[in-house]
């Protein structure tokens, strides 16, 4: 068997790099799978899990919150929730909504696939109750359609910038509108502090105030250790205040 199996699931592990959790349960399916041992059955379900409460958190209203709190939340109920959030409940088409059920019925697959798996996994008769190398492609296609789905239908919507957990990099549209029709001008007070203007296409001007080392620090760490060096040989160098007699 391949990784070739779950390409949705290589993808938002990909994208999702930054998410800890995600990524262990990740290289535990990619171990599991790779000795062919049923344990790859519980990653892939909770690879799902995971994929469905990250986009969860990502998507969520702090205003008006939906994300469940429960720990042992059913896994088809994450889906469902992960896919209104996305908007696809609302798709009035009949064949789409078709297709949203028999995701969620995947989920139920997974789940009576992860508990057949369980006894292998806790090494209760495993070599009798040995699932087949079939049911293992099972549960990895599974999850991976139903990753790629969720997956897919995020990538065509723009995150909340105020909120979200994405790098600045995800914005690639919105930032280059903002570095076409805005314009900066940037100061330093009296206080030290960057006083940055950024102008307005309609010429009213949005005032920003930040300190030159969190500015540093947030945006290039390199030039933040070339800055700091550099000052730190200048204080060394200055002359000390006499001390009082």
């Amino acid at each position: 068997m391949s990784a070739d199996w779950y390409p949705g699931i290589k993808a938002f592990s990909t994208h999702w790099r930054h998410a800890p959790m995600l990524q262990q349960t990740f290289e535990t399916l990619e171990r599991e799978f790779a000795d062919e041992n049923d344990a790859c059955i519980d990653a892939a379900k909770g690879f799902v899990e995971c994929a469905c409460r990250l986009l969860i958190e990502e998507l969520d209203d702090p205003v008006s919150p939906k994300k469940p709190t429960a720990p042992d939340t059913a896994l088809g109920e994450l889906v469902g929730l992960a896919t209104r959030m996305l908007d696809l409940g609302t798709v009035r088409h009949r064949a789409f909504s078709d297709l949203i059920k028999q995701h969620n019925k995947l989920t139920d697959t997974l789940r009576v696939l992860r508990n057949e798996a369980g006894t292998v996994s806790h090494g209760k008769d495993g070599f009798i109750a040995k699932l087949s190398a079939h049911h293992r492609r099972s549960a990895l296609l599974a999850a991976d359609a139903i990753v790629t789905f969720l997956h897919e239908a995020y990538l065509e919507r723009e995150p909340d910038p105020v909120r979200t957990f994405e790098p600045y990099e995800r914005f690639e549209a919105s930032n280059a509108i903002i570095d076409e029709f805005a314009t900066l001008r940037a100061e330093l007070d009296e206080e030290g502090f960057i006083r940055a203007v950024v102008v307005l296409p309609d010429g009213e001007e949005v005032l920003l105030a930040i300190e030159t080392s969190r500015l540093l620090f947030g945006v290039d760490r390199e030039a933040y250790k070339l800055v700091l060096n550099a000052c730190r040989e200048a204080k060394a160098a200055a002359p000390q205040d006499a001390e009082v007699a």
